[in-house]
């Protein structure tokens, strides 16, 4: 078959998107690539498609055993012939016999494995159509999860002289893709790149206040929905999930703390669920491939520009609306300088680690389009303005704070640089609490002249102050001290303008997002193929989403096919699909017209 009658048949999808086609086409012909897309562009495609014309069995190695068993879940379902080989892999000796048979269309390996001798001896005589190497972002020191074990894989490809190698990430700045086409003997001139942009994505920062009263005000407006909240530790993991819990969501804690077998049963929980959020660190997530998450939340700060890029990727993987939303405070940006200056590395690492922290920095600061500053650390342009973004959705009034900011970096100095926000805000509000009279900081001069301004919008300067480096933590007991940039500040010689603290609203509740495109007129009938969708999913032990997405149950409602043929032209619907599930999904479309 040609890649486009594969693209039909085998995926139910009528043309490629973007530059699929020209990657496809490359690695069909042999030549490497390097493709850097955006989750949720199709990267899957670019090696699968290929691997389906080719002559022999693709490899593709990746670092993701949960990712690994879900593309192999998604294959068998569209009929095609995948297997996996990872530490976790219960029928080994099964795999590879069936591999050194040539049953296999796609083997997934995990690059330890393919790095072993007996893999090595086993694939010099067996016929290999191309290797794809995915997460490739994992071979670069300056990639922002770099495994040292991916730096060996290009003598790996070297001893297969003649087949094509395929690299494929989706987060990658200009640095990094030099790094990973050096290290994998990619060509410079073979590297495609698709565009950073995730449309779909609303980019929503808030200062945090008072945490559990936020992640609630926003869950509110996620009522049935699936989604990540991504805390800093594990015990704030923990914490949050029980918050949720008791207001009635279903939600499920992980972390590297808790035993393997319990993550396993909430991983599985949560990816063949349709409304249950999972609460977990950055050890969940990257491995998951369930497109029909709505929401990724950071109660707090990531490490970097292009860790937030990656986590937040996992919500809509699928196309459909989603929310990034990010919560983060002055505390959070001392933690992360504190991890770069106690880190191991060299200084070149920690000052390109630097600059990554305040490229996210900058993106939580700027007062104009949010997408605009995202792309614009991946080297993209983009108009002013996404129209979807809290900036952009409704824009900040900035004002002049540059005496306020005065005022707070006077009144850490006048206290004796040991207190927190809290405490100097009541010193500049004026408020002779016990602590403050205990201090004496109610005779300082100081005391009280900060009344004008209300306590969020001294919190909101405090952060941005942390977050500019004119005010720092003490490492000790916590309180704020000047930084390095708080003379030119007090000098009078920078000025500061700071976002207007708008009042605090209650979330509205938002239409489930698998039905925000439905007629009205389709609604009943997408809720009863859902329904359906997840009956015919739990008989089949799979996750609803690889029966049908949610885009193709739509259509459905929407096209009212009549006919296995008319079925057949839903995009999403491929052959071993439309036979397995088509003639259930085609009688209660049948029913629920007569």
């Amino acid at each position: 078959m040609t890649p486009h009658e594969i693209l039909h048949r085998v995926f139910g999808h009528a043309e490629f998107r973007g530059p699929q086609e020209q990657i496809i086409s490359d690695v069909i012909a042999g030549r490497d690539c390097l493709a850097i897309m955006p989750t949720g562009a199709g990267k899957s495609l670019c090696y699968q498609v290929p691997a389906l014309v080719r002559p022999g069995t693709a490899l593709v190695i990746s670092p993701l055993i949960a990712l690994m068993e879900d593309q192999v879940q998604a294959l068998h379902t569209q009929g095609v012939r995948a297997g996996t080989l990872n530490s976790q892999s219960t029928d080994g000796g099964q795999v590879w016999r069936d591999f050194v048979d040539g049953q296999f269309d796609l083997l997934y390996v995990s690059p330890e494995r393919a790095l072993s001798d007996g893999f090595g001896q086993m694939v010099q005589r067996t016929e290999i159509a191309l290797i794809a190497i995915d997460e490739a972002h994992c071979v670069s020191q300056w990639g922002h999860d770099f495994r040292p074990e991916y730096r060996r894989l290009k003598p790996f490809c070297d001893s297969l002289p003649g087949v094509p190698r395929i690299a494929l990430t989706a987060t990658a700045d200009r640095e990094t893709r030099a790094d990973i086409a050096l290290q994998l003997g990619i060509a410079s001139d073979r590297i495609t790149l698709s565009g950073f942009d995730r449309p779909n994505i609303r980019y929503d920062v808030v200062g945090r206040d008072t945490l559990h009263r936020q992640l609630l005000a926003f869950m509110a407006g996620q009522a049935g929905r699936a989604g990540i909240i991504y805390a800093p530790t594990r015990a704030a993991t923990e914490k949050i999930c029980d918050w949720l819990v008791e207001a009635g969501y279903r939600a499920r804690p992980y972390h590297a703390g808790l035993e393997a077998g319990i993550r396993s049963r909430h991983q599985a929980d949560f990816v063949k669920s349709e409304d249950m959020v999972m609460c977990a660190t950055i050890a969940f997530g990257m491995g998951i491939n369930k497109p029909d998450v709505r929401f990724v939340v950071h109660a707090g700060l990531p490490k970097s520009i292009e860790s937030y890029y990656q986590e937040t990727g996992r919500a809509g993987r699928d196309g459909d609306p989603a929310v990034a939303h990010l919560i983060w405070g002055g505390e959070d940006v001392a933690r992360l300088r504190g991890f770069i200056a106690a880190g191991d590395g060299s200084d070149a690492h920690k000052a390109n680690e630097a600059r990554r922290m305040n490229a996210l920095i900058a993106f939580l600061e700027t007062a104009g389009c949010r997408r605009q500053e995202l792309l614009r650390y991946f080297g993209e342009t983009a108009p002013a303005t996404c129209g979807n973004c809290d900036n952009c959705l409704n824009p900040p009034t900035l004002l002049d704070a540059t005496e306020a900011a005065r005022k707070l970096l006077s009144a850490v100095y006048r206290t004796g640089q040991r207190f927190g926000t809290g405490h100097l805000i009541e010193v500049l509000g004026g408020k002779a609490t016990e602590k403050v009279q205990k201090f004496g900081h109610d005779r300082s001069s100081v005391f009280g002249i900060g009344k004008d301004w209300p306590a969020d919008q001294w919190k909101s300067l405090a952060r941005q102050l942390e977050a500019i480096d004119a005010l720092e933590r003490d490492p000790q007991h916590g309180g704020l001290v000047l930084g390095p940039a708080a003379r030119p500040i007090l000098k009078g010689e920078v000025a500061i303008n700071l976002k207007q603290v708008e009042p605090r609203r209650a979330a509205k509740a938002s239409s489930s997002a698998a039905g925000a495109d439905v007629a009205p007129q389709d609604r009943a009938l997408f809720d009863e193929l859902r329904s359906l969708r997840r009956q015919l999913a739990a008989d089949a032990g799979v996750p609803p989403y690889i029966v049908f997405a949610d885009a193709t149950l739509r259509a459905m409602a929407a096209r009212r096919p009549q006919s296995m043929a008319d079925m057949a032209r839903i995009p999403g619907v491929g052959a071993v699909k439309l036979e397995s599930w088509g003639p259930a999904f085609l009688a209660a479309i049948t029913a629920s017209a007569a």
